[in-house]
């Protein structure tokens, strides 16, 4: 904990930058990083008052193979960003938890009252409520405390910023009351309950565990209780490409049937084979069994399932290349992703609105753009949103023209791979 003022000062001196350059991977993001945090000390203090404070981050996070494998129980590539969520944060003596999130009014959480509410569903409360109940549920302490949040993370943009805003209520918890002692994992299926159960969004848990742990992952979700988390090689710039992210600025009003339906049909092909989940299908058999399948669900259920069995070989396929230094490989592989989500996952556009395919553009004007200079794919859950870019950096100025000429001024984000997951920062 340290005095507010002093850490304002701190702040606006630069004391800190070193340390902001560990985090962020950026020296031009220097000056911006200081000020926006002094800047949340500011508010904090506006809003609570002059207290001891300690400051904690979560990031976003970017989607890299896997899409729409993780609620089969299937394995993706997935890795954090240099783009966060921070929390200026003061310990209390009450049980309540008061959060005021940038451009938004205070929201107040008894922890004497952890039950699950229907009328909260879709709220920032119904977030908090469910992190603290389920981290309560699993043995470790909770408290009260008073929060400012303010984060750079694109809303509506697949980048996660609700998975970053869970981590961070439940990084916070671990640091002011557990001695930063709940793993990483447990923090993401916390958030992934929050969502789930107290939210009322039937997501998996790739964003929680991305935003969690940080870096370049792979994560195999064959056991959700204890998913297998590796760490994969991810120094893009010695590779001399970057990493970007096209905001399409089409946003996910009225999607939600969308996303639910990718789900619900590859579990019913899952079913139809007596299983659960597609995980728990042999391929093989499936193969076998498609004019039945055709037959009973009909064609875009088989579609999805075919792309969720290539998609996990091609998961593999890309852990192998980047550890064996195949860029070139890895490329391809996220090309054939991006291919696969629009023929077979389709989840580029809604067929509910067959003009508004903005995320159809983007990766049309990329193909063209681009040519042999960087591959283009879907990022996140689609629909709307973002598409996922990697360029050669000789390359990048000249994309991010073109984009920025179709979606507007900013469209084009060049980011980095964040090795750090949530953590507390001061």
């Amino acid at each position: 904990m340290k005095n507010s003022a002093v850490l304002k000062g701190e702040l606006l001196q630069g004391k800190h930058s070193a340390l902001f350059k560990d985090i962020y991977l950026d020296e031009s993001l220097l000056d911006y990083q200081n000020k926006r945090y002094a800047d949340a000390v500011a508010k904090f203090e506006e809003l609570f008052g002059e207290k001891e404070v300690e400051i904690y981050s979560a990031p976003g996070r970017s989607e890299v193979g896997g899409n729409h494998t993780d609620h089969q129980l299937g394995m993706v590539l997935a890795t954090s960003i240099n783009l966060d969520a921070i929390a200026v944060v003061s310990k209390t003596g009450e049980n309540i938890i008061r959060v005021v999130s940038e451009g938004y009014d205070m929201v107040e959480v008894d922890i004497e009252d952890l039950e699950e509410k229907a009328f909260e569903e879709g709220t920032t409360i119904a977030l908090i409520r469910g992190v603290a109940a389920n981290l309560k549920e699993r043995g470790y302490v909770i408290g009260g405390f008073e929060a400012y949040i303010t984060s750079d993370v694109l809303i509506g943009a697949g980048l996660s910023s609700s998975a970053a805003f869970e981590v961070i209520i439940g990084t916070i918890l671990s640091g002011l009351f557990n001695d930063m002692s709940i793993s990483p994992v447990l923090i993401a299926q916390a958030g992934q309950f929050a969502e789930n159960v107290y939210f009322g969004k039937p997501s998996g848990l790739m964003d929680q565990m991305a935003c969690s742990v940080g870096g370049l992952i792979h994560i195999d979700f064959k056991n959700p209780e204890e998913p297998v988390v590796e760490k994969v090689p991810s120094d893009f710039e010695a590779y001399k490409y970057s990493l970007c992210i096209v905001d399409t600025k089409e946003f996910h009003d009225d999607l939600t049937e969308d996303y639910a339906e990718i789900p619900a049909e590859m579990k019913k092909v899952a079913a139809f084979f007596k299983k659960k989940v597609l995980r728990e299908v042999d391929e093989e058999e499936f193969f076998q069994q498609i004019p039945g399948l055709r037959s009973v669900l009909g064609d875009r259920p088989v579609l999805r399932a075919l792309h969720f069995f290539e998609e996990e070989k091609r998961v593999e396929s890309q852990v192998h290349a980047l550890r064996n230094g195949e860029f070139e490989e890895f490329l391809s592989l996220v090309k054939a992703s991006g291919d696969s989500s629009f023929k077979y996952l389709q989840n580029i556009y809604t067929n509910r609105a067959v003009q508004k395919q903005a995320m159809s553009v983007a990766l049309g004007v990329s193909e063209s753009v681009l040519k042999k200079h960087g591959v283009s794919r879907v990022h996140g859950g689609g629909f709307a949103g973002t598409i996922q870019v990697f360029v050669e950096n000789s390359f990048v100025e000249e994309y991010r023209n073109a984009m920025d000429k179709v979606f507007g001024a900013g469209s084009c984000h060049v980011l980095k791979v964040r090795q750090h997951g949530g953590i507390q920062v001061l």
